[in-house]
């Protein structure tokens, strides 16, 4: 009785770790996810009111930035605004290209100058500057502006990111407005009245709205980083305690042939099983969501600096996260058991006290139908991503592919398991290997139970690396093709190259047809006043079109041909002339050919294929560390996993280890065969789950293939996986051979 104590402690501490693990991952990842929201720009934090220019004809997820208003349209409307009851103060916002050079180097995160609106403004010729940047007050400090590099006097500091000008240095800078600040009491509805159908007025929390468009492109991504590992955090969730839960109720199958031999009902047996595995996720829960919140204080943090997420991003406590993570354990852990708490209760008396010693068939019914209708689901994701246009639809569509097929996996595995132990063990001669091949074949739910976390982590292995270096082989093969031979010079560490660099090179700006952004390159071949447009933009415009620049002027230029091709080439093509004097802060995206002299600071030769490479090179980064959080969490909560099922296992096999003793077994023997079934489910683990990565994989290739028109092969990053591959069979040595070694009749 004491060691069927034992047992059943071994069993629930099992399931409280895997309810513990499930619900940290997802308390972790859930509230992360509901933290991102625009932020109030902190020039703009002390006004009640903010109200921006009209937004741009477009996808939210394009960022670009809203229609400007042209100065006078601004100045008009400050005054308008001044008028209004319980105005105290209207401030117009100026933003523009600004990035101060120390050492010699640009500063790479400080690249925007603004219009100080606060008290003590700088004079004409002086900055306020970020205190960070460590330079003193009174001392010169040299900024990149699109002109190029300038000194300016240091006036004051600040804790705010950027580069603070006077009122008329930051009109000569950047002479469109796209926020006006509004302080005092006045009410939003009066405002609204005034601004009419010009702008829009927020407040409170809606003042996010005035966030610079990178803060938000790189929140965007972030968001889509931690939407893709919160699903993945909840399938690990999910498939962790669900499947742990019903193998603890597997494993007890002795327990429950006695209640039922003493007169249990199956009523009372379901009750029984479903009320402990209740109380155990409601045990376990709480301390998984205290864990999941500081993970998450430490993530946040992780996020920001690298650059997943913008400044000031933080976890945002919000108590329905809370209680939702806190429920997800319990409900999930109730559910797992519930199943397995069904089949085990419907078991004769007789007949559970005989399995205890030998397990009925290995795949029922409902286990086909459920593995079969997973595997349909798979099928229908893989041909939806490789039929999809939009790259953001692949990607959803293989991963929702990637879990349904890992599940099917799960699922059917143990029809496939006998097959793979006889091909990994037949041949293998000796009594170690009989032992390790009978046990495992004669146990064949247990096998596959086992060997369940083993499939989840090498299969999301496969399936995250692969994806990864397959998209981006795939894009470099495209930019590599679309690029000549000729060097180029381009930006180093800034946003582009002001005129010092070339004089001569395109200009790149964006301009509104209509309220929706144009990417526009401004080239001296052009004439003043006419444009050149692409093939696919000639139909979409006639002989002329009307445009709003950056400082929010109009103009209506004539269509006087095509667009050249080249490595730097856009749609619309206009005079650089007309491009600078509405837009003081273009900048070069490079210079083609490269011109004569030294190369400036900001500035860089490269080949193509350096180009190819690093055109891209952020978006590059981020997917790397987007690759290294979902392998992260899926082979963590995998090979932990693995070692506490292996864990549970070890302590329920007890028996059978003293069985083999009296036969005659040494220690050493029986070590070796329990070694050898671990490396054996390890290895089962390993093959259905690199296969099914592998399966995920291939419809994203195909995808992919049909967006840049050319072949591209599957690239998996075969080192992670073995890595992957080698944690588990660590950590499942370790779980496996604890007890057997540690066994008393080694003493006696």
């Amino acid at each position: 009785m004491l060691r069927r104590g034992r047992e059943l402690g071994v069993d629930r501490r099992g399931t409280f770790l895997a309810v513990l693990l499930g619900t940290t991952i997802v308390t972790t990842f859930l509230l992360l996810l509901t933290s991102g929201h625009p932020r109030v720009p902190d020039r703009l934090a002390d006004f009640a009111i903010v109200v921006t220019s009209p937004d741009a004809a477009n996808r939210a997820d394009a960022f670009a930035e809203p229609v400007p208003w042209s100065a006078s349209e601004a100045q008009s409307l400050a005054e308008r605004l001044r008028s209004v009851p319980g105005v105290e103060a209207v401030a117009v916002d100026h933003r523009f290209y600004a990035q101060p050079v120390l050492d010699g180097r640009p500063v790479t995160d400080s690249t925007t100058g603004h219009a100080w609106l606060g008290e003590g403004p700088p004079g004409p010729g002086e900055v306020i500057v970020d205190r960070s940047l460590g330079v003193p007050v009174g001392a010169t400090i040299t900024l990149l502006t699109a002109a190029g590099p300038h000194t300016w006097r240091v006036s004051g500091h600040t804790d705010w990111r950027g580069v603070y000008f006077s009122r008329p240095d930051a009109e000569r800078l950047g002479p469109g407005v796209r926020a006006i600040g509004v302080s005092g009491p006045a009410s939003a509805a009066a405002v609204q009245t005034v601004v009419g159908s010009a702008g829009t007025v927020s407040t409170g929390d809606a003042r996010g709205v005035a966030e610079p468009r990178a803060d938000a492109r790189t929140r965007w991504i972030g968001m889509q980083v931690l939407t893709a590992t919160t699903a993945l955090a909840g399938f690990a969730c999910v498939f962790l305690i669900a499947t742990t839960s019903a193998y603890a109720v597997d494993q007890r199958r002795r327990e429950i042939g006695l209640l039922r031999a003493i007169g249990a009902t199956p009523r009372q047996v379901r009750s029984m099983l479903q009320r402990s595995a209740l109380l155990l996720g409601l045990r376990a829960a709480p301390v998984g969501v205290l864990l999941g919140a500081l993970a998450a204080l430490f993530l946040a943090r992780f996020l920001v600096g690298a650059g997943l997420e913008p400044r000031g991003y933080a976890v945002r406590w919000q108590p329905w996260v809370l209680a939702v993570a806190c429920a997800a354990g319990p409900l999930i852990s109730l559910a797992g058991t519930a199943l397995a708490a069904r089949r085990a209760a419907r078991t004769s008396p007789i007949e559970a006290l005989r399995v205890a010693r030998v397990e009925p068939r290995a795949m029922s019914r409902g286990r086909w139908i459920s593995g079969l209708t997973m595997a349909a689901a798979a099928t229908g994701a893989g041909i939806a991503a490789a039929g999809a246009d939009d790259l953001r639809d692949v990607g959803t569509y293989a991963l929702f592919g990637a879990m349904a097929l890992v599940a099917a996996t799960v699922l059917l595995a143990p029809a496939v398991v006998p097959a793979l132990i006889r091909v990994l063990l037949g041949p293998w001669p000796g009594v170690t290997a009989v032992l390790a091949r009978e046990s495992a074949r004669t146990a064949v739910r247990r096998t596959s139970s086992t060997a369940a976390p083993v499939l989840f982590t090498v299969a999301f292995a496969v399936f995250v690396t692969g994806t990864a270096q397959t998209s981006t082989a795939a894009w470099e093969t495209r930019r590599a093709n679309t690029i000549g031979a000729e060097t180029v010079l381009v930006p180093d560490g800034t946003p582009g190259l002001p005129d010092s660099a070339s004089a001569s090179a395109p200009l790149d700006t964006t301009v509104y047809v209509e309220r929706s952004p144009v990417a526009v390159s401004g080239a001296e071949s052009v004439a003043a006043g006419t444009a050149l447009v692409s093939a696919e933009a000639a139909r979409r415009y006639g002989r002329s079109v009307t445009l709003t620049f950056a400082d929010g002027e109009r103009e209506t230029v004539r269509v006087a041909g095509t667009a050249p091709s080249g490595p730097l080439a856009t749609d619309l093509v206009l005079s650089r002339d007309t491009v600078r004097r509405h837009d003081p802060s273009a900048l070069a995206p490079g210079a083609y050919p490269v011109p004569p002299g030294p190369v400036p600071v900001g500035a860089r030769a490269a080949s193509p294929g350096e180009i190819a490479r690093q055109a891209d090179a952020e978006d590059d980064r981020l997917v790397r560390l987007f690759t290294m959080l979902l392998l992260a969490v899926s082979a963590g909560a995998g090979a932990l996993a693995v070692a506490n099922t292996l864990l549970m296992t070890a302590r329920r096999r007890g028996p059978d280890h003293r069985v083999l003793w009296l036969a005659g077994a040494s220690r050493g023997q029986v070590l070796r065969a329990v070694a050898l079934e671990t490396t054996l489910v390890v290895a089962i683990g390993s093959l259905l789950g690199g296969g099914a990565g592998l399966l995920a994989i291939a419809g994203s290739a195909r995808s992919l293939s049909a967006q840049i028109g050319a072949h591209v092969p599957v690239s998996v990053s075969w080192p992670a996986v073995a890595a992957s591959v080698a944690c588990c069979l660590v950590l499942g040595l370790a779980a496996a051979l604890w007890k057997p070694a540690a066994a008393r009749q080694w003493r006696s």
